[in-house]
């Protein structure tokens, strides 16, 4: 068996087993404190922390490396400006198809005592949650609104010091230097060519060190499924919030399943699902970790290896995308703000529906590099949304409080699994498409 078939074997299993031994084994027996289970933090030592520790050298040198070998300014111009619009495109696509499946299927619309009890559990499930602090930091900062989120990504895309945005972990910043030093070495001549080989090979051990990291995927992928399906069981999927899981899951199986493979079928005339089974080991481990960004270095990786992606697109649309391309985060957050109204008893008008689409989409980029990143793009369609209501004469008490994202705490792990997932495929999905923009030399001389 070939080493990357035996790999998917044992992720597969670690996948299977993690669902099996959190549901009969550790479900209803981690304690009060189910982030502090063994599971969890060993889960957290064997395989998060190694893949975090390659993200920012692995992002520096991959940017650095494609913009060395892409050379041609105007042509960065066009790959740029054909990746920023795949993005938004694919996410608003994502996020209209969630906008109608909650407006069709209406999972808020439960009976009185069930409606009565989540949002009387709601305000207790929120005090008790770290995304309370985490929402009341963005508010502080002006982050809880769409024009804030946006001047948080501009900051970030203007670093002040490049070595502190390393530190920290914000990759954007890191991206945008990686770019101009990258077409500064290009533009150099023959003084940068030694600094170009240097870079060349430092990817080339990153890289190295990626597939060392790979081969712990199967036993981390067991630990954190064992301690997400312990800490929630699988009862809560046919509980009061089963029809709102399912139309969440529903959206993102379409978006995955149906348009992102079109789209790819459309741009490159190749099997999407082949492409898809190719990239399985980033897909797998999105899903199991929970992290586009944890998974970038297996994403990037999957991509140049068996995927087919160019070095020159994979560099640059994978980077990028695991910081602000979220198809399943904003898909998730239209389904998710329109069936908190209708749980209030709000109806939303087509107008407001707009206001949905639009600020989910906006709010998805806009929100990279902010703790909670998810929550706080909830928060930001939410106050949006509200601001309309009170437009059409809504009180103060009439609209949606924010303390209502607690009733969907809970089942947030196993919903942020799958569309982390979609996440990662839509990466992948860009940077097979904008290979066809930028093969590598040998993919030119290959072309028929």
């Amino acid at each position: 068996m070939k080493h990357g078939n035996l790999l998917t074997v044992l992720i597969l299993i670690g996948l299977a087993a993690g669902c099996v031994y959190g549901q009969f084994v550790l479900f209803g027996s981690m304690g009060d404190d189910p982030d502090a289970h063994w599971t969890k933090q060993a889960g957290d030592l064997i395989l998060i922390r190694p893949l975090f520790l390659l993200i920012i050298p692995l992002v520096f040198v991959s940017v650095v490396v494609g913009m060395t070998s892409i050379g041609d300014p105007s042509k960065l111009g066009l790959i740029g400006s054909s990746t920023v619009l795949y993005y938004l495109v694919t996410m608003l696509i994502a996020v209209t198809i969630g906008a109608i499946l909650v407006t069709s299927f209406r999972p808020g619309d439960l009976s009185d005592e069930a409606a009565a009890k989540l949002r009387g559990d709601a305000q207790v499930e929120y005090d008790a949650s770290d995304i309370k602090g985490n929402i009341e930091e963005a508010a502080d900062r002006g982050q809880d609104r769409l024009g804030g989120a946006w001047m948080n990504i501009l900051r970030q895309m203007v670093p002040r010091n490049i070595f502190d945005e390393m530190a920290k972990g914000r990759t954007l910043g890191v991206i945008m230097f990686a770019i101009l030093f990258g077409l500064a070495l290009a533009a150099g001549g023959d003084a940068t060519k030694p600094v170009i080989r240097l870079f060349e090979g430092l990817f080339a051990a990153v890289m190295k060190l990626v597939l060392w990291v790979i081969w712990l995927t199967p036993a981390g992928v067991f630990l954190l499924v064992a301690w997400t399906v312990g800490k929630v069981g699988f009862g809560e999927l046919v509980g009061p919030l089963s029809k709102y899981i399912a139309v969440v899951l529903t959206g993102l199986a379409i978006h995955g399943f149906i348009v992102l493979p079109l789209i790819l079928l459309l741009f490159t005339r190749k099997n999407p699902y082949r492409y898809m089974f190719q990239m399985r080991r980033a897909l797998m481990t999105a899903f199991g970790t929970d992290s586009s960004a944890a998974t970038l270095p297996v994403t990037l990786e999957s991509a140049q290896g068996e995927g087919g992606c160019s070095k020159r697109a994979a560099n640059f649309v994978l980077p990028l995308g695991a910081t602000v391309n979220m198809d399943g985060t904003a898909l998730y957050e239209a389904v998710a703000v329109v069936f908190l109204f209708q749980l209030w008893g709000i109806d939303l008008s087509f107008t407001e529906l707009l206001i949905v689409i639009i600020t989910a989409t906006l709010a998805a980029v806009g929100a990279a590099g902010i703790p909670s990143a998810g929550t706080i793009t909830m928060v930001i369609v939410i106050l949006a949304v509200n601001q309309g209501l009170q437009g059409r004469g809504f009180a103060q008490s009439e609209l949606l409080p924010t303390a209502a994202i607690g009733v969907i705490i809970g089942v947030d792990r196993i919903v942020d699994m799958c569309r982390t997932t979609v996440n990662v495929w839509g990466d992948a999905v860009g940077a097979k498409i904008i290979t066809k923009l930028a093969p590598d030399p040998e993919q030119d001389l290959e072309a028929p």
